[in-house]
């Protein structure tokens, strides 16, 4: 393989272009709560094994991958010119679509995780020249400078943070996002009182994601910063309430 060098990047930042693999930072640690609660899913290497297939992430949102999909997507633009950020990699083809419209745009795309595994496989799933960048960071302490980003998307990751890392997240994307840019945000939500799904995915994701019904018992709005008060947000609901995609303009 031709050796490609990378763009400087600050110090414990790992920044990898496409054709590399992931340069390792060594003051950076996986968050303790990925290795207690979520090895299974992220951070053993089976894991990608067994959940980077298109059909699981749909079953995994009961259908709703591609819908979810396509109503992030479609509030982010057709086309993405400048800068955007993806927070924390994605099962399925949400990346890969992504990459798509910022190269329609003449766009680049930056992929923050905290995980090696992750940005690997993430490296084995975009093209080779996808105008992207894979860096290896912790989303609740990204080293980007201030208003770096004309848009940013975060895809189901907020519901399996704890509370400090989830406001710290969501901080952090409200710092790197230039005013007048766009966060869009889907996750979990408090089902309607007639959804029969709440009776049965309450018990589920209290055992397996322990940290998911705190969006059923909150509005994401309450880990937003105090100071961020002049916050446009839009708000549509999926499935019976189940799932909700927040557009938040700075």
């Amino acid at each position: 393989m031709d050796s490609v060098v990378a763009p400087p990047a600050s110090p414990g930042v790992a920044q990898v272009n496409l054709p590399l693999v992931d340069l390792p930072a060594d003051d950076l640690d996986v968050p303790s709560y990925l290795d207690v609660h979520y090895w299974w899913a992220y951070v053993h290497p089976n894991a990608v094994k067994v959940f980077e297939r298109q059909w699981l992430a749909s079953a995994i949102l009961l259908g709703n991958y591609a819908r979810l999909r396509e109503a992030a997507l479609a509030d982010l633009g057709a086309t993405l010119p400048g800068r955007t950020l993806q927070v924390a990699c994605v099962y399925g083809d949400l990346t890969t679509r992504l990459c798509d419209r910022v190269a329609a745009g003449g766009g680049e795309l930056d992929i923050v995780d905290v995980l090696p595994v992750q940005l690997n496989n993430m490296r084995k799933k975009l093209p080779a020249d996808a105008p992207a960048r894979l860096i290896r960071m912790d989303s609740s302490d990204m080293r980007l400078p201030d208003a770096s980003y004309d848009r940013a998307i975060i895809f189901f990751l907020l519901h399996e943070q704890p509370e400090s890392y989830r406001a710290r997240t969501i901080s952090e994307l409200m710092r790197v996002v230039k005013p007048g840019g766009r966060i869009v945000i889907v996750d979990y939500a408090r089902p309607r009182w007639w959804n029969p799904l709440r009776y049965v995915l309450g018990p589920l994701l209290a055992a397996l994601e322990p940290f998911a019904l705190d969006l059923w018992r909150e509005d994401i709005t309450k880990w937003m910063p105090a100071t961020q008060d002049n916050l446009r947000i839009e708000r549509r609901s999926f499935f019976g309430g189940l799932y909700q995609k927040i557009v938040v303009t700075r």
